[in-house]
């Protein structure tokens, strides 16, 4: 009974197309919600007696402790469901009620995505492309949270992979996506592999294009420009406000301004916007030119704004006004 229940939950929440579920308990039931366009839906109650035992069991299926309800735990499990196989990444949280809360990402697995049928603009699209077709060099995504950036980084080395014929080999943590065309190696710190050891090894692993889950500190954006400038070509992300501010996060880790200006192809900041029944990206992409001239007035210590209609606010600003104006004609 209670795995048909657990499976009929998940089922519901593919069917209703969310990207996690949440199990938050009360003091006499559990709270069903999904989550989808980065927005939580209420879904249904259950009883607390069922609600635990369904924890219990998605905790069996990711090899967590079932005993243990005082410490956080993550694992993941994967299942087939309509004919796609899926990866569940579980998250155990303890609340006040002596109960635990629980979120399971939905992750497709081996899902593939054109980068045009991902990006709003199709002109940002094809300088993506023209973007990893270079043969070396740094490109940097940053963007808030949930803003598609990882969907973007699997679109663009699935298209170097392919249409390139470039070996490619992934740094993540965790994997979000298993991708049969890609070598992917998982960040394991209990095992010693960390972003910075785990893409040490990968460089003797002759590979042309590395992609890198997320450049933290220092030592990781050290290796990752060496790699750029010894003829790879490395994809990441990194947290910054903005493309601009991509700069200044790679001198806050010790990179001189002179590497920089060497290794770093382009900088993407992206966000998503709902159009009908789909999340279209909007891309503000620093290269060429442009980082040339950020990275000059950088050295000056002088600020520097890209062109008006480039910047992400203004793409965003401008995608509002046409959307109320569609909506307002008859």
């Amino acid at each position: 009974m209670v795995e048909n229940k657990s499976m009929q939950l998940l089922l519901k929440a593919l069917h209703f197309g969310a990207s996690d579920v949440h199990l938050v308990p009360q003091q006499d039931k559990y709270t069903i919600h999904f989550r989808k366009y980065g927005k939580l839906f209420p879904s249904s109650h259950i009883p607390i007696e069922l609600g635990d035992r369904i924890i219990s069991f998605f905790k069996f299926l990711s090899s967590l402790d079932i005993s243990e309800r005082r410490k956080p735990q993550s694992g993941a499990f994967q299942k087939e469901f309509l004919n796609q196989l899926y990866a569940f990444r579980v998250s155990t949280l303890p609340s006040i009620f002596l109960r635990e809360s629980v979120v399971i990402r939905i992750l497709a697995q081996n899902a593939r995505l054109p980068i045009s049928s991902i990006s709003l603009n199709p002109n940002s699209a094809e300088k993506l492309i023209q973007l990893v077709s270079s043969g070396q060099g740094l490109l940097l995504f940053c963007g808030a949270t949930g803003s598609g950036k990882t969907t973007s980084l699997y679109s663009l080395v699935n298209y170097v992979s392919e249409m390139l014929a470039r070996h490619v080999i992934s740094l993540e943590d965790p994997v979000e996506s298993n991708q049969s065309n890609l070598l992917q190696i998982q960040v394991n710190e209990r095992a010693g592999v960390t972003y910075a050891t785990g893409l040490k090894a990968i460089l003797r692993h002759s590979p042309d294009v590395i992609m890198i889950g997320e450049i933290r500190e220092s030592e990781t954006a050290k290796i990752a420009i060496e790699a750029a400038l010894s003829g790879h070509l490395v994809l990441s992300t990194i947290h910054a406000k903005d493309t601009v501010n991509c700069i200044y996060r790679l001198l806050d880790f010790d990179i001189s301004l002179d590497e920089i200006r060497q290794a770093l192809i382009g900088i993407v900041a992206q966000c998503l916007v709902q159009v009908g029944e789909e999340r279209k990206a909007l891309y503000e992409i620093l290269s060429d030119v442009n980082l040339n001239e950020a990275i000059v007035a950088t050295m000056r210590r002088e600020q520097y704004l890209l062109p008006h209609s480039e910047r992400l606010t203004s793409q965003l600003a401008s995608f509002e006004v046409r959307k109320r104006n569609a909506s307002t004609t008859f």
